[in-house]
């Protein structure tokens, strides 16, 4: 009975939370990031205003936490370099393997993130905090594939003259949001040929 009382609060602010970043989403997708107001995702979402400066303290907080759930998935809070899936990509015993769990990875997150990266990058010209949420996306995007790279380099699994930072930069561009907006919104390919193309693309820059 305790274990229920102490686990309502915990569900009502989940609840909250999700509330909140489905009201700014929509919002977001509407009018823009520059336009949409804290009183206007507060009215959308039902939940007060003090509840909303309480979870995310700012639009900010809030446009963080949306690109971070359309990232990982969900809103657990497990970061995604600590999933299963992430970690997999470490493991290059079988380095085509490898880079066809990355393809299928980045197209997931590249999907899911479509619509608010579209927003962030509107919105970074001319915002402040908006140009450092999307570095930090980049930073982190970087980071994450040059682990990648390093990994194929340490199983000398890399074609010959190519090294660790030249192959973090071929991932980095061919999985990049700009080109996955390129081929599957604008030229309408499938996420599934998208998916198909960036394993065949990365083998064959990156492998002997």
């Amino acid at each position: 009975m305790a274990d229920d009382r102490s686990r309502a609060p915990q569900a009502r602010t989940r609840l909250a939370r999700r509330a909140v970043l489905d009201a700014a989403r929509g919002l977001f997708l509407e009018r823009g990031y520059g336009a949409t107001t804290i009183e206007g995702i507060s009215s959308a979402s039902d939940v007060p205003q003090a509840t909303v400066y309480r979870l995310f303290s700012s639009k900010k907080g809030i446009l963080k936490a949306l690109l971070d759930t359309s990232v990982a998935g969900d809103d657990e809070p497990v970061p995604v370099a600590e999933r299963s899936h992430v970690r997999s990509l470490m493991d290059v015993t079988r380095p085509e393997d490898s880079l066809a769990r990355l393809a299928a990875v980045s197209v997931d997150i590249n999907t899911r993130i479509a619509p608010i990266y579209r927003i962030l990058v509107s919105a970074a010209s001319s915002d402040t905090d908006a140009a450092t949420i999307l570095d930090d996306l980049t930073r982190q995007r970087q980071e994450g594939q040059g682990r990648v790279a390093s990994a194929l380099e340490g199983a000398k699994a890399l074609r010959p003259g190519l090294g660790a930072d030249d192959a973090g930069d071929v991932i980095h561009a061919l999985a990049s949001p700009e080109l996955y907006h390129l081929l599957v919104v604008d030229r309408s390919w499938s996420a599934e040929r998208y998916e198909r193309w960036l394993a065949e693309a990365l083998t064959s820059q990156l492998l002997p």
